[in-house]
């Protein structure tokens, strides 16, 4: 087991770690939670042997092997994916020649009594087990396995890492780490450049993996699937919970409240003893009793509250200037780098009010049609117009890295904000956690974190009715995401969101569209439904099924054409037009037999023909019911 012992960090007057200790255990799954700027990296570097606490130390067992993925790695040049990936067994090749020399000696050697040859064999049998336990004999397919579990093609296997972004070295780095398949496993935000598919394949490796694993991730579903013990780090201390993250969020909560509660139960006896001990001290006959009460309430020991850090951004959109009816109108569109075409033909149709997310693996166009949306990029072929009064919110999944380091945080905010919004520049950012003096800090000297905040900020001194957000929680914590996730709920506009996170995306919008061999692919509903219609935890089981031939479910029925988008929103105007009036007609019956209900109904002259009037009624609603059930069925012909 790892053991931290007394670890304490402080930088100026702010102590980050405060005399922390903690144990992980061999196989312990733990994720490390809280605010930016807490301390988690810090610990995680302290427990990684990549920096030393001030005071305090790390226990290791020695032997013991360690990985640690982390924001700042570099891959060395020159190599291929394949070849950079299966340096992960440079210590089995290792064994593997020390297995050959063996051998050779065992050929030659006659000596089988002496204790040289015993220990030869014994050498021989330790290396073996160890070469076989790592590996030693699948060493290239475990290598490809897992490259492709994180979203590498089989024509990628020989390029060179050069080629690659720094998001798609930061995986081959992890695909390194997870072959040599380390005792303890430290992962810093490992699923910041992966799409769904490889978040879902790593979520799975991970939970069976054999050694301890510790990971600081914002994604509250990764650490739900993932980890099966929270350790939270707030204000320099460490609150441990056995419980996976949403668990830990409740008992957090419980912790929190039965501690308030002790505080003021006890509050309350202490204020009761000092009234009396006041009451007998002007009393000359019970002045030592009061005194020996005081020296036992000194004694009490005081139960503190845990300080919490509480701050949150105050975010909201403006509200939306009314558009067309049409918000975008696409046809089809292509996009191509050179020989590399991404987008082919695509059509895309936004009506007013309409909630969309772009999903798919990266590299298939996602972020490109964004920018071609917003005009950043222009479209290789084809048509795109924007529908009458259209303006656009644009948060770039680069944002924060577009702000001008040389500036303060208010000299941004005054850059970006028309001359109308000046007066509130201030109050904007006080909303936004920049108070005080924090407003003439330079761009340059800000945290990841609140460069985001502050692009934020920049996107709400323009209304605008087309939001586009590309990779918006990049860089937030929890807390700040779980705010721009209810800001975005609350915007009344049309929405674009391009993400990978599946608990942020879950309930945000109302269609997904996956991109997937230079194709859109539009359904209807959130990214969960999205996931379930289709029968898969991993979206990249449709991909291998196809190439290999077999279906992804064997005893799954065929598969039923694919229905556009707007098939399917004729089909709910249906459902909904016969709905309406099967209510409607519904009321009409109920009014008419109230009447005919009346005791002098049928003295009235029209009685005969309010009775066949009601009676058409009828055949009416049954026809309207028929109508509201086929459409029903037919929609249901193509979702089942």
């Amino acid at each position: 087991m790892i053991n931290a012992n007394n670890i304490f960090v402080k930088y100026g007057d702010r102590t980050l770690l405060g005399n922390i200790n903690l144990i992980i255990p061999d196989r312990d799954k733990v994720g490390l939670v809280g605010r930016n700027g807490a301390g988690k990296s810090t610990l995680l570097k302290i427990i990684a042997g990549f920096m030393s606490p001030h005071e305090g130390s790390i226990n290791r067992p020695s032997g013991s092997t360690l990985g640690f993925l982390h924001q700042e790695m570099s891959l060395p040049k020159g190599k291929t994916v394949m070849q950079e990936a299966l340096t992960a067994f440079d210590e089995v090749r290792r064994m593997e020649q020390r297995i050959a020399e063996i051998n050779r000696e065992f050929e030659v050697r006659t000596d089988y009594e002496s204790d040289s040859y015993a220990k030869l064999v014994e050498e021989f049998s330790e290396v073996n087990d160890r070469f076989l336990l790592l590996g030693g004999q699948t060493m290239e397919a475990d290598a490809e396995r897992v490259l492709t579990g994180l979203g590498f093609k089989p024509s990628d296997m020989g390029r060179l890492t050069d080629e690659f972004s720094g998001g798609w070295q930061m995986r081959i780095e992890l695909a390194k780490m997870l072959l040599q398949r380390p005792d303890y496993l430290l992962l810093d935000e490992p699923t910041n450049h992966l799409d769904i598919e490889s978040i879902i394949w790593l979520e799975r490796f991970l939970r069976d993996y054999s050694g301890a694993v510790i990971v600081i991730s914002h994604d509250k579903q990764f650490l739900d699937n993932v980890t099966t013990r929270t350790v939270e780090v707030e204000l320099g201390r460490v609150f441990d919970y056995k419980a996976a993250y949403s668990e830990y969020v409740h008992l957090r909560e419980e912790r929190r409240e039965q501690q308030m509660a002790a505080y003021e139960n006890q509050q309350r006896v202490i204020a009761d003893k000092e009234r009396t001990i006041n009451r007998f001290m002007a009393k000359a006959t019970k002045t030592k009793m009061a005194q020996s009460m005081k020296k036992q309430l000194d004694k009490i020991e005081r139960i503190e509250v845990d300080d919490a850090d509480t701050a949150a951004m105050n975010l909201r959109f403006p509200p939306a200037p009314r558009s067309g009816q049409v918000v975008l109108d696409a046809k089809g569109v292509s996009k191509s780098y050179g020989t590399l075409n991404v987008l082919d033909k695509v059509d895309l149709k936004l009506d007013r009010g309409d909630r969309v997310a772009f999903v798919g693996q990266n590299g298939q166009g996602k972020t490109t049609l964004a920018k071609i949306i917003v005009n950043e990029l222009t479209l290789s072929a084809g048509d795109l117009n924007l529908g009458h009064n259209v303006e656009i919110g644009y948060y770039a999944q680069n944002q924060s890295d577009s702000l001008h380091a040389k500036l303060t945080v208010l000299e941004t905010m005054e850059n970006y904000a028309p001359a109308e919004m000046r007066t509130r520049v201030r109050s904007i950012l006080g909303a936004f956690m920049f108070s005080g003096e924090d407003v003439e800090k330079k761009v340059s000297v800000l945290s990841g974190g609140e460069r985001a905040r502050l692009a934020l900020a920049c996107l709400l001194l323009r209304p605008f009715n087309l939001l586009v957000l590309d990779e918006p929680t990049n860089h937030l914590d929890i807390i700040s995401k779980d705010v721009l996730k209810r800001a975005i709920q609350e915007y009344d506009g049309t929405l674009i969101v391009v993400s990978h996170d599946r608990e942020f995306l879950a309930g945000l919008t109302n269609r997904t569209i996956e991109f997937r061999d230079r194709k859109l692919h539009d359904h209807l509903g959130d990214v969960n439904f999205f996931l379930e219609k289709r029968q898969l935890d991993n979206m990249r089981d449709v991909e291998i099924s196809k190439s290999s031939g077999k279906p992804a479910n064997a005893s799954a029925k065929p598969a039923k054409p694919e229905l556009s988008y707007e098939d399917r929103k004729r089909m709910q105007r249906a459902i909904s037009s016969a709905e309406k009036k099967v209510m409607k007609l519904e009321e009409e019956i109920a009014k008419m037999e109230k009447e005919m209900a009346s005791s002098d109904f049928y003295l009235r002259e029209d009685a005969a023909d309010f009775t066949q009037q009601h009676n058409a009624k009828k055949e009416e609603l049954e026809e309207a019911m028929e109508k509201w059930e086929m459409a029903q069925l037919e929609l249901m012909e193509y979702e089942d």
